[in-house]
């Protein structure tokens, strides 16, 4: 966070690459540019509610994201099924995110911002009409009557044919998705148009969101390795260099949650913004997804290590601000953030006596639950 924005920096999400890496890019300083010349100085109500909203619209995508979690690792639909990161990936990742962030780096100073910003804009406005029309189709299906005329479709690509025949995509959905696709598209031209930040946000937190939903730890190891490879990638490029502080105030992109500190003075028009980046989000609520998804299969009908983490994550949140507003100096999220939502599960499994088995619980990839399927399938065939 700098002092001008006052906003938590960050590491990346976890999904693509290059969309987690571009996280990375602005979780830190990201409205530092914007401020640099108007030098507006917010009233304690405006920074009270700007914070607030942030920190409310943090909590949204991990909690819902986390419960939604749990329904999508059972999920037949290809289109709901979760991507699984092993240690090996989580391992990786850090590397991998770094050289990312400074190939944008190394581009932003070769080629044109312009370009290479309108570029961005036209490939998330795809990944974010797709994103958010997937976060409304649960929603729409409550709120559609049961008379409405609901069509189903598929959409299959496959490679080959007879017994050869391989499928590369096979995508179901209906009338309601549909509907949903229509909505999120038109979100998406508004973006495009306005670059509005009420806009920016439903595609950020449908970003967050699906993040947290889909992507799914093999286990706490696995949380742990990754965690921890982002908490020094975070600390390095944030204190070490001034390469994602460059990247962050070139970078434009619905990756990040925004709200106006003048929203009291200026209304919707507002222009000075406080900033969270959906790296701070994604890299823990997918480990506190991971921690839910343990008291499902302790079969205890309690969420001891869900809430404990979910309560760190809003203490690190708070502590990362406290730090910001005590120093004046950017602050990386996920120093705080790592710690405190380690440290709380592992200290209540320690006194539950259950730490031993948080640590041996294993998730079976999607690919791995259809075998172990199929397998049994045969066996009571025979």
């Amino acid at each position: 966070m700098s002092e001008a924005e006052q906003v938590p920096a960050s590491a990346p999400e976890a999904a693509a690459a290059a969309v987690l890496d571009a996280l990375n890019a602005t979780d830190s300083n990201g409205t530092e540019a914007l401020n640099a010349t108007a030098k507006f100085v917010a009233t304690p109500e405006g920074t009270a509610l700007a914070y607030g909203s942030l920190v409310f619209m943090a909590l949204l995508p991990i909690f819902f994201g986390a419960l939604r979690s749990v329904t999508c690792s059972k999920s037949k639909n290809a289109s709901d099924m979760p991507e699984t990161i092993t240690g090996r990936d989580a391992a990786r990742f850090p590397i991998i995110a770094s050289c990312t962030l400074f190939g944008l780096y190394l581009f932003f100073k070769v080629f044109s911002q312009e370009y290479i910003n309108l570029l961005l804009s036209v490939y998330f406005f795809g990944l974010g009409v797709l994103a958010l029309s997937h976060t409304m189709s649960p929603l729409m299906s409550r709120v559609f009557p049961e008379s409405f005329p609901n069509k189903q479709y598929q959409l299959l690509f496959t490679q080959g044919s007879g017994e050869s025949k391989e499928e590369i995509v096979n995508y179901e959905f209906d009338t309601k998705n549909l509907v949903c696709l229509l909505i999120s598209s038109v979100v998406g031209v508004w973006y495009l148009l306005k670059k509005h930040w009420i806009a920016n946000n439903l595609f950020g937190l449908a970003f967050a969101l699906n993040g947290v939903e889909l992507l799914h730890l093999n286990n706490v190891s696995t949380g742990c390795i990754l965690l921890g490879g982002l908490f020094v990638y975070d600390v390095f490029w944030v204190f070490g260099t001034n390469v994602m502080v460059t990247v962050a105030k070139s970078f434009e992109a619905p990756i990040k949650l925004v709200f106006p500190q003048d929203l009291l003075e200026k209304g919707l028009e507002a222009s000075n913004f406080a900033m969270l980046g959906l790296g701070d989000v994604v890299i823990p609520g997918i480990f506190i997804a991971l921690l839910l998804r343990f008291d499902v299969s302790l079969k205890k009908n309690s969420r001891t290590y869900f809430y404990s983490s979910f309560l760190a994550y809003i203490f690190g949140l708070g502590l990362t601000i406290f730090v910001m507003h005590t120093f004046k100096h950017a602050q990386p999220a996920l120093l705080y953030l790592v710690p405190a939502c380690i440290g709380f599960p592992v200290i209540v499994a320690l006194f539950k006596g259950e730490l031993t088995e948080m640590f041996r619980y294993e998730e079976a990839s999607a690919e791995e639950e259809g075998a172990k399927e199929e397998s049994e399938s045969e066996k009571k065939d025979q």
